[in-house]
């Protein structure tokens, strides 16, 4: 099936619904059962043969299920482990691949919460961390050390955009005998399939595009049969567990997750256009664009692009900065991304780069670019860009 079809299809089961095209929402905890072989042999079908049956809360309902089949269906994986939040599905993957003792390879460009559980939490339970420059390519090769278990890349960066080759550096770790885990939020399952590219596992923070509305923390872990054994194991240690209710919206907002990335796509290219001719504006971060440095990679890699982009820009200032987003009309000002309405957020990454110095100036504007009319977000942040020019 095509991708567009397997986001609609993906996870339904009319006999495991009882004829429902959704899903409906299963709140449980206790499960009873009739006798105490029928609970021997359900323990043993969950436990061991790793079946979907209903066996306590924690270890998932149809709800829940529905939701990890079709994710793992558009990810091209063995399974899919969800988790509360997208930090949770970063941090688990981790989990999944490391022991103390071990030795990491981070990109540099990583999600910043992500890089405080590496460089403080994981740190503390002796788990070496080393940031790596992530237009590294195949050169990473030089980066491992015989305990290094386990290379976490983002692609693109989560603010500065990067676009990673992650075909070079899954070849190079796998050489090594160590697994690639890859940060896919920005792209979605939709736009990009890690695993078709080398890597063994794909996070999602489902809390962004698949979800879609900005009411629901989620996030997802999927990947190769091998890799994902390791994620549920800590998952199940950790005792973490999803509401069916934020498994069920999850779902919702998958089925219309074609359709929401393709007016996302569109209408950030024509922002992205409008943004590069102002002549305030150095670059725009965007890989769908021709003058981003990672065009190339990107589409080689992936199928399409988000809503999510950065502004640096040649000449600014706090002041500057403020006075463009403190007026802006239909960009709200806010954390996270990937729902149906424009955001806006100050972008500083200088001081959470530890491999390679950022050089560009600071501070300059993320955008998400939402679903409303291009022209009337183009309008407000024109009016922005004025007031810009006046408190330099």
């Amino acid at each position: 099936m095509k991708k567009d079809t397997k986001i609609v299809r993906g996870g339904l089961n009319k006999k495991r619904n009882a004829g429902a095209v959704n899903t409906p929402v299963m709140r449980a905890s206790t499960v009873v059962y009739e006798n105490v072989a029928a609970m021997r042999e359900t323990i043993a079908r969950a436990t061991k043969g790793r079946e979907k049956v209903l066996y306590y809360g924690r270890r998932g309902t149809p709800t829940h299920w529905t939701l990890q089949e079709a994710i793992t269906e558009i990810s091209g994986a063995a399974d899919t482990v969800l988790a509360p939040s997208g930090l949770g599905a970063c941090t688990l993957a981790i989990l999944g691949c490391v022991k103390a003792g071990d030795h990491i390879l981070v990109t540099d460009s990583i999600y910043e919460p992500t890089r405080s559980f590496c460089s403080g939490w994981l740190a503390s339970f002796g788990v070496e961390t080393t940031y790596y420059d992530p237009l590294i390519g195949g050169g990473i090769a030089k980066a491992f050390k015989p305990n290094t278990t386990l290379v976490l890349c983002e692609s693109p960066g989560s603010l500065t955009f990067e676009v990673q080759d992650i075909p070079a550096i899954a070849a190079a770790a796998h050489k090594h005998g160590a697994k690639v885990a890859a940060d896919n939020t920005w792209a979605s399952p939709f736009f990009c399939q890690p695993l078709a590219l080398g890597a063994d596992l794909s996070i999602e923070a489902g809390t962004k595009y698949i979800v879609g509305h900005s009411d629901v923390l989620i996030g997802a872990v999927s990947g190769t049969a091998e890799a994902i054994a390791g994620v549920q194991k800590a998952s199940h240690a950790l005792g973490l567990a999803v509401s069916p209710d934020d498994a069920y919206l999850a779902t919702r907002g998958l089925r219309t997750l074609g359709v929401r990335l393709a007016r996302h796509q569109a209408n950030a290219l024509i922002v992205a256009r409008w943004l590069e001719a102002q002549p305030q504006v150095k670059r725009v971060l965007y890989p769908a664009l021709a003058s981003d440095p990672g065009h190339a990679l990107w589409k080689r890699d992936f199928s399409g692009a988000s809503g999510l982009l950065g502004i640096i820009f040649h000449e600014t200032s706090d002041a500057a900065m403020a006075a463009l987003i403190d007026g802006l009309e239909l960009f709200g000002l806010g954390f996270s991304w990937g729902g149906f309405e424009s955001l806006v957020a100050p972008l500083a990454p200088a001081g959470a780069r530890t491999a390679v110095a950022w050089r560009d100036p600071q501070p300059g504007v993320r955008l998400h670019i939402g679903l409303e009319d291009p022209e009337d977000l183009i309008a407000d942040l024109a009016k922005g860009f004025t007031r810009f020019q006046k408190a330099l």
